[in-house]
């Protein structure tokens, strides 16, 4: 997926949830019907907390996975449902002012269930991008149709918008990053393995059926698929693997428009910013200039003819799912390949999700109303502060940071900024126009007014309030740059935080949440950025030294774990995220402990507190994915598979066990000589 706004990569709980499963009823904070009791916990406490669930349970046919995110995502998603169907009706009734928030919220919805309506048009819509491409017939009409197809239609071979500077983060600048791929990554198109060519040739049959869709005869069809895959793979060696992206100062290049000029000779950036509507460019933070300096070879080397169909691709590909039920159909039946789900989404989740990506705060801001009242916020603000707190006893304790970088590794914690539940302040939406009744024009209008928004930051100070995700969703994130960690309302749910729970359950799973997310500013990545969001080396040499020895260790850990039998876990590409599981227990773990303080420890349900702290994390992360799905998880996610973000981080933690009374030489305690030892 392409996405229009530039800027670091959010360190994000989970990957992203693209379907919720059957809503169910309230269960007990910890039910030990989920439990495998016939497998040991200290041999695979994974199996041993969810064995039980996972024996019982089914993957919905129209999901790849399924787990603890996904029912809570189903819950939310119950509640948008009745949101939007309530005003979706009271616009159609004229009970709505036109142009109000639920007014627009109700016809964008309402414009994409109207299924009858997309295919009576066809690709109509479509026609005035396809027809802007087919204009084009010179190298200089290329580059300018580049810069204006952007504007419209977000089809340039790279990602680009605003970005604050790293190293100035104070500043906003025009950032620009390698893209053009339709497959996940650049190894799916460089690999030479008969997985990989299977999904190239998929691919290519795929691109085939698209093409016919649109009218092109069959043989035709076949042979601009062809020239597209060649065109990406041309994109896809000349861009940078998951694990290299990862690297943020080898990924800041800040220039000139001279400089960048220079750099692609037969591009001039100056007349595409100002077709972005980019009035004030100075300085530009080229990710990966090699990607660049091949983007302008190829614009000598392959033939117009040849960009205009893969434009035309492109043109196509982002807007499938808005386009007639045979492109939706094909469309979902290439994602198959990557899912494994038997069955498409029902409509009306995916006109929620719809919605939810293009006018997130309008219906954030009616979701709150709904499911996130003020006592919420108040309860959740207390357990960020207390593991804050937390984290600042672990810091000043740490016997292998010195106290130069100690200082500033708490100043850096107490400038954490800290959105709960929803903004402060909402996007206003005022000068988006909604159509009724013209669902890809209302996407497009949607998409253009988020690029005008993100293109019109440039030049201007920092808005420290903005949010990067929704009210309603169902994840959490740090971002490096603004010192920052956000939880929305939509993951303050059960079993994240339960107010039924007792304090060991909410301190294993919303607590270590919140732990996580506040070590992802010391994590391999998060660490190399100070407290104002610079781009900054504040560490000492030999703790820089002594903290990534230690990293190495959890990179060789991982690498160890496999999926599917034969498919090892990526060490370097799921690091950041596996420190911060590791860091966001240990800390929650020292806050139970201290909330609990000498007073009784009665068990529950025959478990101590502290096996009560270790299930509940179990809980949060138990799932099941399709193989499909486990694969591309595998090759593309900075995320550990389930199974290991809780086998993995409890077996390097001398609470785990002893809470669980295990011992040396068992496979849920790590030897020390190969345990990590970082907070």
């Amino acid at each position: 997926m392409r996405l229009r706004h530039f800027a670091l990569a959010l360190c994000a709980l989970a990957a992203a949830v693209t379907a919720p499963a059957r809503a169910q009823q309230a269960a007990p904070p910890l039910d030990r019907a989920n439990l495998d009791t016939t497998c040991a916990p200290c041999t695979d406490f994974y199996d041993f907390a969810n064995g039980g669930w996972l024996k019982r349970t089914v993957i919905p046919a129209a999901y790849p996975s399924y787990g603890s995110f996904y029912a809570v995502q189903d819950r939310n998603w119950d509640v948008l449902h009745e949101i939007l169907d309530r005003d979706a009706a009271q616009a159609k009734a004229g009970k709505l002012t036109p142009g109000s928030g639920p007014w627009k919220v109700g016809e964008y919805y309402a414009s994409c269930m109207d299924t009858v309506a997309i295919d009576e048009r066809g690709i109509a819509p479509l026609r005035p991008v396809l027809d802007s491409i087919a204009a084009i017939r010179t190298p200089a009409d290329l580059e300018r149709a580049i810069g204006s197809l952007e504007r419209v239609a977000g089809l340039a071979p790279w990602s680009d918008g605003s970005t604050q500077d790293a190293k100035d983060a104070a500043r906003v600048i025009v950032g620009l990053s390698q893209g053009g791929l339709t497959l996940p990554n650049r190894d799916y198109y460089v690999k030479t393995d008969e997985a990989s060519q299977k999904i190239r040739d998929a691919f290519v049959a795929h691109m085939t059926r698209m093409f016919q869709l649109m009218g092109d005869p069959a043989d035709t069809a076949a042979v601009e698929a062809r020239t597209v895959l060649a065109v990406e793979t041309q994109l896809a060696r000349a861009s940078k693997s998951p694990v290299d992206l990862r690297d943020p100062q080898a990924n800041y290049h800040k220039m000139t428009l001279a400089e960048l000029d220079a750099l692609t000779p037969h591009f001039r950036w100056g007349p595409f910013f100002a077709a972005q509507g980019a009035r004030r460019v100075g300085a530009i933070d080229v990710g990966q200039p090699e990607f660049f300096k091949a983007v302008d070879a190829m614009l000598t080397t392959v033939p117009v003819a040849q960009w205009k169909t893969f434009l035309r691709w492109r043109a196509v590909h982002a807007v499938a799912f808005a386009l007639p039920t045979p492109f939706v159909e094909e469309n979902f039946r290439f994602g198959q390949l990557f899912s494994g789900a038997k069955e498409n989404l029902p409509r009306w989740k995916r006109c929620i999700n719809s919605a939810d990506s293009r006018l997130g705060e309008l219906l954030g801001q009616e979701y709150v109303k709904a499911a996130f009242p003020p006592e919420a916020k108040a309860r959740a603000v207390k357990i960020v502060n207390t593991l804050i707190a937390a984290l600042h006893g672990r810091i000043e304790r740490l016997t292998w940071m010195s106290d130069t970088t100690r200082q500033r590794a708490l100043d850096k914690l107490a400038a954490y900024t800290k959105k709960i539940g929803y903004p402060d302040k909402w996007i206003d939406y005022s000068t988006l126009e909604i159509r009724p009744g013209a669902y890809l024009a209302n996407v497009r209008a949607g998409d253009r007014f988020s690029a005008a928004r993100d293109w019109a930051k440039v030049g201007k100070p920092v808005d420290r309030t903005e949010w990067g995700m929704t009210p309603p969703t169902v994840n959490a994130y740090y971002n490096p740059l603004m010192n920052e960690i956000v939880f929305p309302a939509g993951i303050l749910q059960p079993p994240f935080y339960n107010p039924d729970a007792d304090d060991a359950v909410n301190y294993g799973a919303m607590g270590a949440v919140i732990g996580h997310e506040m070590t992802h500013g010391f994590d391999d990545q998060g660490r190399q950025y100070d407290k104002n969001g610079n781009l900054r080396d504040w560490w000492t040499a030999d703790d820089a030294a002594k903290y990534n020895a230690q990293a190495e260790k959890v990179v060789r850990q991982f690498d160890g774990y496999t999926v599917l039998d034969s498919l090892h876990v990526n060490g370097k590409l799921t690091l950041g995220e596996n420190i911060a599981d590791f860091g966001g227990l240990t800390v929650a773990y020292a806050a139970m402990e201290k909330a609990l303080g000498n007073g009784p420890r009665p068990k529950i349900d025959g478990f101590t507190p502290e096996q009560r702290f270790f299930l509940a994390w179990a809980q949060v992360w138990r799932e099941l994915d399709r193989p499909a799905y486990a694969r591309l998880l595998v090759n593309a996610d900075v995320h550990a598979p389930s199974k290991w973000r809780v086998n993995g981080p409890l077996s390097n933690m001398p609470e785990f066990k002893a809470a669980w009374g295990c011992k040396d030489g068992d496979p849920m305690v790590r030897p020390d000589s190969l345990r990590p030892k970082i907070w």
